[in-house]
């Protein structure tokens, strides 16, 4: 399908439904333009991208402006126009299921483990300010078959779920990405910054990444977030999810492995210290802080979490001379 860069994802989620089709791409709040600004490439398949000397490209994956752009965070051009692949789906349902798990460590042995989960959607939701605990949600779209004996879907399966029974079912059903009206689904499609709100009411966003295999880091990065003297703990919670395959570009995010995330209150004494000593941690153990939602990085670690940066800015050099795209982000960090 081709739509315009302008085009919301939740929206196109929910035009798609009756045909039995979805986005790969996600849904949410993101648009189409700003999902592949952002890095998230999954199911894009082609773009129209207007360059900096007035003409438009088209660019398929595999070329090198494409995986440039793909993450970009819009310094490669204004994408015009983009092509994603679409998925068949029966249902407008998720079949959810839950774990508890008594920390952090015991979680990671069981996600990583022979019996890991193989559900398309997953995520662990970790206790800062509590005992450390972890909760572990897994989903997986719903066949018609599977649907609930009596459950109203069986009358109309690819029905939004305004017009069925509620944003959650009986038996652990929850609607599709994008599907909930005027919700904003959390994770890699939602909506974020490095910092929002205003006032007391302000919050800043932080979200990294590190590699398969460095397990024991990411335990470690929990670990400092929960400290009793920690100013993470203002958040609460910390968000946890597993990426399978990295992207292409050299601005790409996550990678293969595992992204953190969380939101603490801006006004929190120390935050600015600790997160900065935060990012020293990532980049020690080969991570990298999401790029299209900080606010705050500082540009001297910017080449170690991103090994192919000068390649971004030869690109760039060439397609934009000028930079005539430019940012209050690329003007910090140089890109």
């Amino acid at each position: 399908m081709v739509c315009e860069a302008g085009a919301e994802l939740g929206a196109l989620a929910r035009a798609l439904l009756p045909y039995g089709l979805q986005p790969r791409t996600g849904a949410g709040g993101w648009t189409a333009g700003g999902a592949v600004a952002s890095g998230y490439g999954t199911g894009v398949e082609a773009l129209e991208l207007l360059g900096a000397d007035g003409e438009s490209r088209t660019l398929r994956r595999g070329d090198p402006v494409f995986e440039a752009t793909v993450g970009g965070l819009g310094l490669t051009g204004v994408v015009l126009s983009v092509t994603l692949a679409l998925r068949p789906v029966e249902t407008a349902f998720l079949r959810e299921r839950t774990a508890r798990f008594r920390d952090a460590d015991a979680l990671l042995v069981h996600w990583t483990g022979p019996g890991a989960p193989r559900e398309p959607y997953a995520r662990a939701r970790f206790e800062l300010a509590g005992r450390g605990r972890a909760v572990l949600t897994t989903a997986a779209p719903v066949p018609y078959a599977e649907l609930p004996r009596g459950h109203r879907a069986r009358r109309a399966p690819l029905a939004p779920p305004s017009l069925l029974s509620g944003l959650r079912s009986p038996g652990g059903l929850r609607p599709l990405p994008g599907l909930a009206p005027r919700a904003r689904v959390a994770g890699p499609y939602g909506s974020g910054a490095g910092a929002y709100g205003s006032g007391a009411g302000a919050f800043v966003r932080y979200r990294c990444a590190v590699p398969e295999g460095r397990e024991e880091a990411l335990c470690g990065l929990l670990a400092l977030l929960a400290h009793r003297r920690s100013p993470a703990r203002a958040a609460r919670h910390a968000r946890v999810e597993r990426a399978h395959a990295a992207g292409a570009g050299p601005l790409a995010f996550p990678g293969r492995g595992w992204s953190l995330g969380f939101d603490v209150p801006a006004g929190v004494p120390g935050l600015g210290r600790f997160l900065d000593g935060l990012d020293e941690r990532v980049a020690a153990a080969g991570g990298r802080v999401h790029l299209a939602e900080d606010a705050r990085l500082r540009p001297a670690l910017l080449p170690v979490m991103y090994p192919r940066l000068d390649a971004f800015r030869g690109l760039r050099a060439a397609l934009d001379p000028r930079s005539a795209f430019r940012s209050d982000l690329s003007r910090r960090l140089g890109l």
